[in-house]
């Protein structure tokens, strides 16, 4: 059996988020000035991260891997879609739309994995307080992240190489601003059953399992805090996790908003333009919520804005949380 891709496609047309040529400027400075706010806005936080050593605690390790998936997340897509409106072009080539699709849902499924990983981070911080530093100890968050990597790493694998099996007509057209899996599936000239069949039981296997898992850590959390006798001792336990459970709720429901106005719609430019959410906007938020609500993460920022850095460490080091 030979991959079924025997049309020799070389290329592919991206009809991005709008097909009228006045409100290209627009739409260029818009999302140039998001991707730029979205880099330096999680570069800084990282910095800040790694150059202070209060903030060496479990919560801070993962939040500056989150901000490193963000960078990565959107610099797949913004760049050729910027890059596309420069040269007044649409197309991208074959290779560069598989690759595309392997980075996105890489990175894509590992801020979902890292979310989940946060919301236990978070879970045994507020129910097991004395024994955090024991449980979320250096080799446990290394190893979480890890396995993280390794499994988007090896399901976004499985996905791309079995596009290689799908044969694409010529000139095909996309209805999207980046080459999104479903899309390019859907347009598939040959038979995609198998391919539908393996990215819904990814969905299913991989997609459902970190839901429950927030939702169950979440659900243990306010279970821990109503126990609380005193309001100050809840408001001090709640504030500890209101900036992920902004971050996941920001998250989730972008997702969950652009796959119910595709399908309400059944419209593929809606979904374009909704999927905006969740590919730019989302992570160009993250860094906002985690710096606006965090006493140290500002701190940090100010020190490091207010006195030049001679020198950065480029290792996060893991240290006891207080």
């Amino acid at each position: 059996m030979v991959p079924g891709n025997d049309t020799q496609v070389s290329e592919f047309v991206l009809l991005g988020l709008s097909e009228e040529p006045e409100v290209y400027p627009l739409i260029f400075g818009l999302f140039l000035s998001m991707y730029l706010i979205t880099v330096f806005g999680n570069l800084l936080l990282i910095l800040a991260v790694s150059s202070d050593s209060h903030l060496h605690t479990p919560m801070y390790f993962f939040l500056a891997n989150l901000s490193f998936v963000d960078i990565c997340l959107t610099s797949t897509t913004i760049p050729k879609m910027l890059w596309n409106i420069q040269v007044q072009g649409k197309t991208i080539t074959y290779a560069g739309c598989i690759s595309q699709i392997f980075f996105f849902d890489v990175f894509g499924f590992l801020e979902d994995l890292l979310l989940t990983v946060m919301a236990y981070d978070r879970l045994v911080a507020i129910c097991h307080p004395l024994h955090y530093t024991v449980i979320m100890n250096r080799q446990l968050c290394g190893l979480l992240v890890l396995v993280s990597w390794i499994i988007s790493v090896l399901n976004s694998l499985l996905q791309s190489l079995m596009l290689l099996w799908l044969s694409f007509c010529t000139g095909m057209e996309i209805p999207h601003f980046f080459c999104e899996l479903n899309q390019v599936v859907g347009h598939a000239c040959s038979d995609a059953f198998v391919n539908d069949m393996v990215m819904y039981f990814g969905i299913v296997v991989l997609g459902c399992p970190p839901v429950a898992g927030v939702l169950y850590s979440y659900s243990k959390i306010v279970s821990s805090i109503c126990g609380i006798s005193s309001a100050q001792g809840k408001y001090k336990a709640f504030s500890t996790c209101a900036s992920h459970l902004s971050l996941v709720s920001l998250f989730y429901c972008t997702v969950l908003g652009v796959y119910i106005s595709s399908a309400a719609n059944q419209s593929s430019h809606a979904s374009a333009v909704a999927s905006v959410m969740y590919t730019v906007v989302t992570p160009m938020l993250n860094p906002f919520i985690y710096s606006l609500r965090n006493r140290d993460i500002k701190r940090s920022l100010k020190r490091i804005i207010g006195v030049p850095m001679m020198y950065v460490p480029m290792v996060l080091e893991l240290k006891k949380c207080p």
